[in-house]
């Protein structure tokens, strides 16, 4: 099977099989190949309303790419989802024919709740045995990050999708390099009003475990570990304090794009906008009352590959 996630910052590709039958019901997909671009599909999107030209061009160079290597694995199903960006923008229709042409199927512009529900599946699959369910599973994007209250016996309880992704709330509030105490406020109430709304739609409150996915995740889970250089399996399931997270926000907004880039786990295309995804970790955090995160690097797109058994 092949998967493709196109977001609002990153493009990602899963060529995986299914585990053998004898493997038991939380056995992951066997990888084939895991790879991610960023592309930055949304940029401009939150002031235009339309995507880019060079974004979209961007997107098909990566997205070629991705065709030529699952005709070369010989995948025989193919699943394309398309998130916020392409949700939000006015030229989508332009874009989606851009995909059906190069990829040779269409992509699917998929909900908000479906979206959450992809992410849940993939997030929950194989989590360690301390991991106390009910889960909150929480995926930060780039346009969004959706909210999942669930358990792997009895799926999803609630979910819900909100407009605080890195690159939104970078666009709409981080204006400076680094950003100045007044703006980091304004993005941190932007963000507070968001999660709280989602918490209210879904029970994360009375979640035991927090999950947390995607890149601005799995990025701080990597710096409070202290890493050399970006180790997914380190990364996988390691579990960070709150106070780990506050202390690595901080840092990240306390600098600017170019000082970020030191850091050896830093992607480059992830530097000016892992300020914002950090933020808005952190408030989740408050928000839902939990001491720690537990990241997962099986996310939406383990969930849209799943979806194709």
């Amino acid at each position: 099977m092949a998967a493709i996630d196109c977001g609002t910052n990153s493009i990602r590709l899963l060529i995986a099989d299914l585990p053998e039958s004898s493997a038991g019901e939380a056995a992951p997909l066997r990888d084939v190949s895991r790879r991610m671009e960023i592309v930055r599909l949304g940029q401009g999107v939150d002031q235009t309303g339309m995507l880019a030209p060079e974004a979209i061009e961007r997107t098909r160079v990566a997205l070629a790419d991705y065709a030529a290597e699952i005709e070369k694995s010989g995948a025989d199903r193919v699943r394309m989802c398309a998130t916020s960006a392409s949700r939000d923008a006015s030229n989508a229709a332009g874009f989606r024919a851009m995909v059906e042409r190069t990829l040779g199927v269409p992509p699917e512009v998929v909900t908000g709740d479906e979206e959450a529900r992809l992410s849940f599946t993939g997030a929950v699959r194989g989590l360690p045995a301390d991991a106390e369910p009910p889960y909150l599973v929480v995926d930060i994007g780039g346009g969004s990050t959706e909210f999942v209250v669930g358990t792997r016996a009895d799926g999803v309880r609630g979910a819900i999708s909100v407009d605080i992704g890195c690159v939104r709330m970078t666009e709409r509030h981080l204006h400076d390099d680094p950003p100045t105490a007044a703006q980091i406020a304004a993005a941190e109430s932007d963000i507070a009003a968001a999660v709280d709304r989602a918490l209210a739609a879904v029970p994360g409150r009375e979640a035991a475990t927090l999950v947390g996915l995607a890149g601005s995740v799995t990025t701080v889970v990597a710096l409070a570990q202290g890493l050399r250089e970006y180790d997914p399996s380190r990364i996988h399931h390691a579990r960070v304090s709150y106070e780990q997270v506050a202390e690595v926000t901080a840092d990240l907004l306390g600098k600017s794009s170019e000082q970020r880039l030191a850091y050896p786990v830093m992607h480059p295309g992830r530097a000016d906008v892992i300020g914002a995804g950090a933020l808005v970790l952190r408030v989740i955090m408050e928000r839902a009352g939990m001491p720690s995160v537990v990241a997962s690097e099986h996310d939406i797109l383990d969930g849209i590959a799943w979806s194709l058994a």
